[in-house]
């Protein structure tokens, strides 16, 4: 085989949703609303948390995490995505499908750790109430966080550097509307067993240890429920917890069915990776602010006219 067929290439092409040819100006149409509602959307939960001392919580920390790692998602794939629809060619620069496959498996992984350290801190808050402060302090708010970031990034350099050092043969067209592992792997000629093994070792940490972390955790935050008292006291508990069931749901779901359904079709693969990398970043600040009233608080605090009611006050 000769070696300019098994040479990295300098671009790629993203077939995209190509075979859907009427279904790409409206879906084209659905990507740029919900891209600009999700830089507003997940940017203000970010700037809230920041200017409200009364959002300056543990769980708004996590939740801050959530977003930026939702707008690196929605920042790393919805540009070219946009670009692709709106033109002709499907082209990608080999830098771009590169970044994209580090940023993506790095935000993948972090976000994975990170909805259950969420679900731990839920935990503490409802089955441990009088020692939250003591133990959710801000060094371990921030030893977590930290944590899921540093093992995302290695399994980003693990994934993505073995991928990578593939041999490519045969044209470089990618069933896909970005650059992913999977994809990537499907177009190598050389042995892809390791590189296999490392992406099923990785679902083990990232897919079934934390959704038993967040499992676990429901566990005894359901039991600690059930055991209070008034119905009050039940639903506001439950409500604290809810958008973050919500938003774990619309996460493990997708995600653990395109990594342990491999075989899946491509177009239903696309269009599940679609959800995941469109529409769930912008619900999950709907989620979160819709239902949480310390937000609306924030909102109106800072939209209220400077002095509005005081100054009617003076005078």
């Amino acid at each position: 085989m000769g070696m300019e067929n098994m040479s990295f290439p300098s671009t790629f092409v993203l077939l995209g949703f190509s075979e859907f040819p009427r279904l790409e100006m409206p879906l084209s149409a659905v990507v740029l609303v919900s891209y600009l509602l999700t830089l507003v959307g997940n940017s203000s939960i970010i700037l809230l948390s920041l200017v409200d001392p009364r959002l300056q919580t543990p769980m708004y920390f996590f939740l801050d995490n959530l977003s930026l790692l939702d707008l690196s998602v929605t920042c790393t794939i919805v540009p070219q995505l946009l670009a692709n629809l709106w033109g002709p060619d499907k082209i990608i620069a080999a830098w771009g499908c590169i970044t994209q496959v580090y940023l993506f498996c790095w935000t993948v992984a972090t976000e994975c750790a990170l909805l259950a350290m969420m679900a731990i801190d839920r935990y503490v808050a409802i089955c441990r109430p009088l020692r939250y402060t003591l133990i959710m302090r801000p060094w371990v708010c921030v030893h977590m966080a930290a944590a899921c970031w540093l093992s995302g990034l290695l399994n980003s350099l693990l994934q993505a550097t073995l991928t990578l050092q593939l041999p490519l043969c045969g044209h470089h067209t990618l069933d896909h509307f970005f650059c992913d592992v999977p994809v990537l792997i499907k177009l190598a000629c050389g042995d892809t067993s390791a590189n296999k093994l490392a992406l099923t070792l990785m679902t083990i940490p990232f897919g079934i240890v934390s959704s038993l972390l967040v499992l676990i955790s429901y566990a005894f935050i359901a039991r600690a429920v059930l055991k209070l008292p008034s119905a009050e006291g039940r639903h506001k508990a439950l409500s604290t917890c809810s958008s973050h069931l919500l938003v774990v749901t619309l996460y493990f779901g997708p995600g653990m069915y395109l990594y342990l359904q491999p075989s899946a079709k491509s177009s239903q693969a696309k269009f599940i990776s679609f959800f995941y990398c469109v529409i769930t970043p912008l619900l999950n600040p709907l989620i979160y602010t819709l239902r949480n009233k310390d937000v609306k608080t924030a909102w109106a605090r800072i939209l209220q006219p400077q002095g509005g009611p005081k100054s009617l006050k003076a005078r």
